[in-house]
């Protein structure tokens, strides 16, 4: 599947700020920085061993960044061309960290369904094979909402394999869409879809059984 075209409404935004970036603006630069720093020391840490590295890495990315922004030639949105640049970063140093993945990582997956196969009929059911054995129920509010839940989220996504990591972190921590993901990652739509079906999949799983847990008297 071709590549999508970029959205030139964004890219039109990011004009005035890739001038101010070029002509050495500080304000600019600090602005960009105030907006973006957290999350890229939170998708950094998605490859890294520690805190201190994952600041390292996005260290380095500011300072590539300057150095490259007379080359940036707007094909992605500057936020996706600066993720890039960080994911590569990232790479490097967990392979220098003896933390190495393939690159391959991100384009494929490890096999392994996406739902657990207890959930559904068989497909030997009369009517309903492969259909829903239970649907999911809501859980309450109040258990999702706290801490302990929010901090079992984190730690969930941190035990994911890197390359549904990366995805579900930009798709579902910082808000990206879907073709921002692919440019700053460099995957295709349906490689991009399926590692956050199965990043939701295996979060909700973990989820629920601490739901579940909480719940017993």
């Amino acid at each position: 599947m071709p590549a999508a075209a970029p959205d030139v409404q964004a890219l039109l935004q990011d004009l005035p700020l890739v001038e101010a970036l070029r002509a050495g603006d500080e304000r600019a630069f600090l602005g960009l920085v105030g907006r973006l720093h957290a999350g890229m020391v939170r998708f950094a840490r998605g490859f890294v061993n520690t805190d201190a590295a994952a600041e390292d890495v996005v260290q380095d990315t500011w300072a590539a960044m300057l150095e490259g922004i007379d080359g940036f030639e707007g094909r992605s949105a500057l936020r996706s061309w600066i993720f890039g640049i960080l994911a590569n970063l990232a790479r490097t140093r967990a392979t220098r960290d003896q933390r190495a993945v393939p690159l391959s990582a991100l384009e494929h997956d490890d096999g392994e369904p996406a739902v657990d196969a207890s959930e559904f009929l068989p497909p030997s059911h009369p009517r309903w094979g492969g259909h829903w054995a239970k649907y999911p129920e809501a859980w309450p509010e109040q258990q999702l909402l706290s801490q302990e839940t929010l901090a079992h989220v984190r730690a969930a996504i941190d035990r994911l394999p890197q390359g549904q990591r990366a995805v579900i972190r930009l798709r579902d921590v910082e808000g990206w869409s879907s073709e921002e993901v692919r440019e700053a990652l460099s995957v295709s739509e349906v490689n991009q879809r399926v590692l956050l079906h199965r990043a939701r999949s295996r979060v909700r799983r973990e989820i629920a059984h601490h739901v579940e847990r909480r719940s017993k008297p």
